[in-house]
């Protein structure tokens, strides 16, 4: 095989004349029904590549794919990212549509109140199984995609400041993003040992005001008091930031990313 370092196929690095130099390359977004999601599908979009898309729910899968301007460019796939039969049967749709992906982003992600003390297995198992094992496998099949095509693709894994310390209450949760920070290294690692050109990064957000809180509680009262303490992120700010991480020139990789509201304060 070519090694990707030479790689001669068109590069997603270099400018195009009229565009971002990803247009008409293949995305992959996980976790697009709401929130971070949805505004990351907007924005590649409007870098003009074709973005595929997933997440459990189909009704609101397929309002965002009619809010799209191109029905042959956007590719809806209803996944539940636990289980990994389904999350095959995602690929091999993406790779018969459009032979695979050159861009993933591992955004999909959930917390529940679920403490150490008295949390629920199943919470602890559903988030290990969608934060971590799904990004795992997901990034595995993209990368094989890349790989098989001499592609320099770019995988983005949506992480948090939860990765960063500990909020009370929250240890698994932040357990599972302090998994993100070790596979985005470990992935980097693996990548420069077969001098491979694939990019990779991690973007920690602090508190974004989307559906998060309300889904990790099922509490709109404490929802709508986490996101009225000071002003928080949106969703485009972070979808921004994807765009920026891959818009960089091919000898930069954006690593890591920390970002908070101004005013918050761990």
């Amino acid at each position: 095989m070519t090694p990707e370092a030479k790689q001669t196929t068109p590069e997603p690095g270099s400018s195009t004349p009229g565009g971002s130099r990803w247009r008409g390359r293949v995305a992959l977004v996980t976790g697009a029904s709401s929130g971070i999601g949805r505004e990351i599908v907007r924005e590649l979009t409007r870098a003009g590549m074709r973005v595929a898309f997933c997440a459990r729910r189909r009704a609101r899968l397929e309002a965002l794919a009619q809010e799209l301007p191109d029905a042959q460019s956007s590719l809806p796939l209803v996944c539940d990212l636990q289980d990994e039969v389904q999350i095959a049967a995602m690929f091999a749709e993406l790779r018969a549509r459009w032979d695979g992906v050159d861009v993933l982003v591992n955004n999909a992600g959930f917390a529940r109140g679920a403490s150490l003390l008295d949390g629920a297995s199943s919470d602890w198992r559903a988030i290990l199984e969608v934060n971590v094992l799904a990004l795992a496998i997901c990034s595995r099949e993209a990368i094989a995609d890349m790989r098989r095509r001499d592609v320099a693709g770019h995988v983005i894994n949506l992480s948090s400041m939860a990765a960063h310390r500990v909020p009370v209450g929250s240890a698994m949760y932040s357990a599972s993003k302090y998994a993100v920070r070790s596979l985005t290294e470990g992935l980097r690692g693996e990548l420069r040992a077969m001098d491979s050109a694939i990019r990779v990064t991690a973007i920690s957000p602090g508190y974004v005001e989307t559906e998060f809180a309300l889904a990790a509680t099922g509490d709109p009262e404490h929802a709508r008091r986490t996101y009225a303490r000071y002003p928080c992120l949106q969703a485009g700010d972070i979808a921004r930031t994807v765009r920026f991480a891959l818009d960089a020139p091919p000898h930069m990789q954006v690593h890591d990313i920390l970002i908070r509201p101004t005013r918050q304060p761990l």
